[in-house]
């Protein structure tokens, strides 16, 4: 088979995965090499400057030796299978670079043969690029559960970001759709890479010349729908992964049927609505201060479909509003809806000079709309009248907003189910 045979089946089997994203990497090239990272990522996302990013995204193989319930690799799937050499993805990886196609490499693989046979010729690609071509630009490699530690600490000192997919909620979910999997695997390797990065960079402060270890951080994927867990368990396990594994990101990937099993469950559409609303919730508890257990609960385990998790949990807690816009800390600001991490900072910044008004706010970019039920200004303007329910609130929101609104879009690029 030829190599632009073998590309197109193995980027083609690589759109599952989407745990990709601006890295945040600066990676400097050296004088005598190819390529530069500097806040880089994954393709057709967006850096933290606003640039579009692309990369060359492949499988090293998809001939795979587990048979994962929801997988498209699966062994006992009748696909047409390709692997390639390290060589071929070297090249691949440095003519694009070269036609100015891509910044980079995403670089994953189906199990062959074993963990470490796969993860060993994972890492001779990288260490290729690295050492042998002196390839500056982003890498983010898959780790293959299971392989041995010597592995990912060889893994995080080429990539830029490293990371091990969690894939189902639960132990239960794995057992149940791929048997051949268990939580130990995954989360061993995860919790080995959150060390050594905490290390590399308590070394580096010691010594700016100590190595980098996965300088762009490690992420994971979870599967949303293939499995019976609700809400409040999948943001349970991401707060729990964001606080021990040193964890960048986890990425929510709406369950699309590639693969007929009577264990999968059958959906009409891929629930793409719920894994919006699980990004808006990660959001929340990675910039906004929230908590899992005050999203949602036992009693309450799934996210509103109507409203964005902060509205919902707003519209609930009453008691909290209105927020006087003049005098509210950072944080309290960060629990009004329609106001962000950017215009939190500028109201801080903004009314140390002179009160804030309706008009101000809107200049701040406040999103104003969502906001004025919740906020009250002690400048005399008015902002709306905090007489009214919650129902009546809720009615007035939907009103504004939710109804008519276009549905939700998977956010990945549009090749990518996931």
């Amino acid at each position: 088979m030829d190599i632009l045979a073998k590309l197109q089946i193995l980027s083609g089997a690589a759109r599952y995965d989407a745990s990709c994203a601006s890295s945040g990497s600066k990676r400097e090239a050296s004088s005598c090499g190819t390529g530069n990272t500097s806040q880089s990522g994954i393709c057709h996302s967006w850096s933290d400057d606003g640039r579009c990013i692309s990369l060359l995204k492949i499988l090293l193989s998809n001939d795979c030796l587990y048979d994962c319930a929801y997988c498209v690799n699966r062994s006992t799937n009748s696909v047409e299978r390709a692997s390639f050499t390290a060589r071929e993805v070297v090249n691949l990886t440095l003519d694009f670079y070269r036609r100015n196609y891509i910044e980079g490499l995403f670089l994953s693989s189906a199990v062959m043969q074993s963990p470490d046979v796969t993860m060993e010729r994972m890492v001779r690609v990288v260490e290729a690029l690295r050492t042998e071509e002196h390839f500056g630009g982003y890498i983010h490699l898959k780790i293959i559960p299971g392989c041995s530690s010597e592995l990912v600490r060889k893994a995080g000192l080429y990539a830029d970001r490293i990371s091990v997919n969690i894939e189902l909620p639960s132990q239960v979910s794995l057992q149940r759709l791929a048997p051949q999997k268990h939580k130990d695997s995954i989360l061993e390797p995860m919790a080995l890479i959150g060390r050594e990065i905490t290390s590399s960079l308590v070394e580096r402060k010691a010594d700016r010349r100590a190595p980098r270890f996965a300088p762009a951080g490690q992420s994971t994927q979870m599967i949303i729908g293939a499995s019976p867990e609700n809400d409040f368990q999948i943001l349970r396990l991401s707060q729990g992964l964001y606080k021990k594994m040193n964890l960048k990101r986890v990425y929510y990937s709406a369950y699309v049927p590639v693969s007929a099993d009577n264990r999968l469950p059958v959906l009409a559409a891929p629930p793409l609505l719920r894994e919006h609303r699980l990004y808006q919730a990660d959001w929340l508890l990675r910039f906004y201060g929230f908590s899992a257990e005050e999203i949602l609960s036992d009693e309450l385990p799934n996210l509103d479909e109507t409203f964005d998790p902060k509205t919902a949990w707003a519209l609930r807690h009453p008691e909290f509003f209105p927020v006087e816009i003049n005098r509210a800390d950072y944080l309290t600001l960060l629990r009004v809806p329609g106001i962000g991490v950017t215009s939190a900072k500028r109201i801080i910044a903004a009314r140390r000079f002179s009160a804030i008004t309706p008009e101000g706010m809107k200049k701040i970019g406040v999103v104003m709309k969502r906001a004025k039920y919740f906020i009250t200004s002690s400048s005399g303007r008015s902002f709306e009248k905090h007489d009214r329910t919650p129902a009546l609130i809720r009615q007035q929101l939907l009103l504004g907003e939710g109804i008519g609104a276009p549905p939700p879009r998977q956010l990945v690029f549009p090749s990518l189910y996931a």
